[in-house]
């Protein structure tokens, strides 16, 4: 393989380019024109579009951005002002997780457009082809859609950057002029992918539950009133109806992916290919570099003496874990929005701890454990600070709660108590005397309790304008402010385009 490296990744991605750029380790690329002349090189470049969203400075940021400013999550006292800045709704444009996140973001961007536009032409077989082109408009389209959620409207980079003078992109006009180039990549990806579940990359079922998310955040955005969401000309019936349709594709049309009743199963760290699982992340604690392997459970496991400590499981057995950071601790808004024999509050949230032994250690009530902490993130395999867990990015449960928020109706609310009777709390018998907006209000709560610290709460507050209502650090903001993280200044210095 011969590569041309440039001055990419952290600076140069969406006008990130200025004399200091010169010092950093470059972390994007594009191809010489003798590559990409077989299959090999097409996969190589597919895997690297991938491995962006494993970046240090994008996966576990991520969780800063959508679960601290949430009212799922606070952060330890002593963390970084940085941090800080996200629970207490003061986020400027210096902060630099925005930054890392904002640049992480189009360097993931940068290296699907890669493989669009080398791969098309090159004489692969047309399966090949629109695989590997499928796979790239998908990766293209998910890290835009991040940028949106965070940002609004930002730079859209339709094209590889491999000159300087690209390297100024001018905003969208407008939100419909966002969304239907998401909505562009993503019916293409559908049209060119199959079903073809591999851990760690997107097929056909991975496209369609992405365009389902992107349609009903557009749909509940402009139903809600948020800024710019009034620019989008289809009616919010017709949105709704478009992520019913494509959440329903992905419930009723394959069987590769489905309802797990258990669960455990679900969280089972050594089982990422779980029919739950529509698109995770490819990490494995065998890597040699963070990013390859997963530190994430640091971040939400609190700190208890430096410790090895064992969690009892629901057959008596234990799971011995790592003790962690105690950066991303869960709220009592969190905890108590559980009934009290919910099963994700007593199977996955963590109150006590164990020795090798089994023998009691302590709890919250006598301060050995600082706060309730998710089994979300655990690995009993871990090696040192080296786990395999995975951030959780679409799930089927995920996709269960958009259709039964879509469509408000009875075939919705089946797949709403399916949720529910998995977790071991009371269905809803009808929707006898509620109105489509008040269950679309339950759908919320029960998005909160089921996709807890999986880095979806600031993102459902936000598309519902419902963040100043559910996080009181957020009061006296204007609406752009609490519906929009700032786009840090440094891309503003660096890109006259943006402003």
């Amino acid at each position: 393989m011969n590569f041309r490296n440039i001055i990419l990744g952290l600076t140069f991605a969406i006008g990130l380019v200025s004399c200091e750029s010169l010092d950093v380790e470059p972390e994007g690329f594009y191809s010489d024109e003798n590559f990409y002349k077989s299959l090999e090189d097409a996969e190589a470049s597919v895997l690297y579009a991938y491995d962006a969203l494993t970046l240090v400075s994008y996966a576990p940021v991520t969780f800063y951005l959508a679960e601290l400013s949430s009212d799922n999550c606070v952060v330890k006292p002593d963390e970084g002002a940085d941090a800080q800045e996200f629970v207490n709704w003061e986020v400027s444009s210096q902060n630099d997780l925005l930054l890392q996140f904002y640049r992480s973001a189009y360097i993931a961007i940068n290296r699907a457009n890669a493989v669009i536009e080398n791969v098309e032409g090159r004489g692969f077989n047309e399966a090949d082809e629109k695989r590997l082109l499928g796979e790239a408009l998908f990766l293209r389209a998910y890290n835009h859609f991040n940028v949106v959620k965070a940002f609004g409207l930002a730079p859209l980079q339709r094209s590889l950057i491999d000159r300087l003078d690209e390297t100024t992109a001018v905003l969208p006009a407008d939100m419909e002029e966002v969304y239907n180039f998401l909505i562009e990549d993503l019916t293409t990806a559908i049209d060119y992918l199959e079903v073809n579940r591999v851990v760690g990359r997107a097929d056909k079922v991975a496209a369609q539950a992405l365009l389902a998310k992107v349609y009903l955040f557009a749909a509940s955005a402009k139903e809600s009133g948020v800024p710019n969401y009034n620019a989008i000309s289809e009616s919010v019936d017709n949105l709704y109806a478009k992520a019913a349709e494509y959440s329903g594709a992905v419930l009723n049309t394959q069987g590769e992916y489905y309802h797990d009743n258990n669960l455990q199963n679900i969280y089972d760290v050594n089982a990422p290919n779980g029919p739950e699982h529509i698109f995770i992340l490819s990490m494995d604690r065998s890597g040699t570099k963070e990013g390859d392997y997963s530190k994430l459970s640091k971040y939400f496991i609190p700190w208890i003496g430096g410790a090895t400590v064992y969690l009892r499981n629901t057959d008596d057995s234990f799971s011995a874990t790592h003790d962690g950071w105690s950066v991303f601790q869960t709220t009592d808004d969190l905890f108590t929005s559980y009934e009290v024999d919910d099963k994700r509050r007593n199977e996955l949230i963590v109150s006590e701890v164990y020795d090798e032994t089994g023998t009691f250690l302590g709890t919250i009530g006598d301060g050995t454990v600082q706060y309730p902490f998710t089994r979300k993130y655990i690995d009993p395999e871990f090696e040192g600070d080296k786990t395999s867990t995975r951030p959780y990015l679409i799930r089927y449960s995920d996709i269960q709660l958009v259709y039964a928020e879509a469509t408000a109706n009875a075939d919705g609310l089946v797949h709403y108590n399916q949720i529910r009777n998995r977790a071991g709390v009371s269905e809803l018998a009808s929707l006898g005397g509620l109105s489509q907006e008040e269950f679309r209000a339950l759908v919320i709560e029960e998005r909160q309790r089921e996709l807890a610290y999986e880095g979806d709460r600031l993102w459902d507050l936000r598309r519902k304008n419902m963040v100043q209502s559910e996080v009181f650090q957020a009061a006296g903001l204007s609406p752009n402010a609490v519906s929009f993280y700032p786009i840090p200044q440094r891309e503003i210095d660096l890109n006259p385009n943006i402003n």
